[in-house]
């Protein structure tokens, strides 16, 4: 098999990008304690001192010098590489003082206006299990933007364990990389972007994970979440991903631990930006797991899930079916027995025992 995109060997390409950023690391940690971007300890904290954030400029650094040394210059690069400046650069002040969400979320739809607008990726059908949706204008738009802004944050909320969303955002691009080389369409811009965020996000990774030395920040986790659902856009228009359905898959735990953080807060009566602390990773927590092996546990979930996604482009849907349904019949599981929802009264579970 040809190891190579566009010229360039793809372990080349991982390696220069994975070293970049793990030596940017430490560099964004010294301008994280000089401008006090620091992440506080507190009731909804895992950890117990102040840890420096904004490491998402070290991935960001990584994936600007791998762009540089291994991408082609196109209209649709420069609308990711404006976006991603945007995305970045929202973070980064929201890491040294913290900015209104809603001023936060007009930048991350200015965002992804460019990148539908100047770069041209609009989701204009859908297929899902064999049902075909065609949008028209301006639905087409709305839908585009709308996923997004989506993924990125749904990264950004799964950011709250050493490790967490720096791990599963490679799980994501390493399965996106692997479907192109088995479709033999690992020419395209999500391909080589893919493998560029792998080694930049697994660079920042080694420092990362726990006991993480540095926290990605808002810089990161919207940056991550934003190349990933770019890619997603790339993948579809070129074909190397054949249906939405794949990239969704692949990020079922943030998407489902997203969807489940909205809905909890509408039950309470909250708002849907209200923190709290009964995601999932809270929830392994509380199942008194260690936090790296919570995440080590949400890794291997992922990896299951990101299996569907190449056992379906392999052709082998049967595999694939049964494998999803006993990873959601997993998740309802862990959503009945857990806080994730809805809140039990263990206090009166332990009264009655007691009794």
């Amino acid at each position: 098999m040809n190891l190579s995109v566009n010229g360039h060997n793809v372990f080349l390409i991982v390696i220069v990008t994975f070293l970049t950023s793990a030596i940017l690391v430490p560099l964004a940690k010294k301008c994280a304690i000089h401008t006090n971007a620091l992440d506080i300890p507190n009731e909804r904290k895992v950890h117990k001192k102040p840890i420096p954030r904004m490491g998402g400029l070290a991935i960001f650094g990584a994936f600007l010098l791998g762009y540089m040394l291994f991408a082609r210059s196109t209209y649709q690069m420069i609308s990711i590489l404006i976006g991603g400046f945007i995305i970045v650069f929202t973070g980064m002040v929201d890491d040294i003082n913290p900015v209104r969400a809603k001023v936060k979320f007009v930048l991350q739809i200015i965002a992804a206006c460019v990148v539908v607008f100047y770069g041209n990726m609009v989701i204009e059908h859908i297929d899902v299990l064999g049902i075909n949706m065609d949008f028209q204008v301006p639905i087409n738009y709305i839908i585009t933007i709308f996923f997004i802004v989506a993924i990125a944050n749904s990264i950004n909320l799964i950011d709250g364990l050493d490790g967490l969303a720096s791990g599963i955002s490679s799980i994501y691009f390493l399965t996106i990389a692997i479907i192109a080389f088995i479709l033999n369409r690992k020419e395209g811009l999500d391909t080589i972007l893919s493998l560029i965020m792998l080694g930049s996000t697994l660079g920042f990774l080694v420092h990362n994970f726990h006991p993480a030395k540095i926290f990605m920040g808002d810089s990161g986790s919207l940056f991550l979440g934003y190349t990933i659902s770019v890619i997603a856009l790339l993948g579809y228009k070129a074909a190397t991903l054949t249906t939405l359905i794949i990239p969704i898959t692949i990020l079922a735990i943030p998407i489902f631990d997203t969807g489940l953080a909205i809905l909890r807060r509408i039950i309470k009566g909250q708002g849907i930006g209200t923190p709290d602390k009964e995601h999932f990773h809270f929830q392994l927590l509380k199942m008194r797991f260690s936090v790296p092996a919570s995440v080590l546990i949400i890794y291997g979930i992922n990896i299951l899930f990101a299996s569907v996604s190449i056992f379906f482009v392999l052709g082998d849907k049967k595999l694939a079916i049964y494998i999803y349904i006993a990873l959601m019949m997993l998740l309802l599981f862990l959503v009945l027995k857990t806080d994730i929802l809805f809140q039990h009264n263990h206090d009166e579970k332990k009264s009655n025992g007691k009794k």
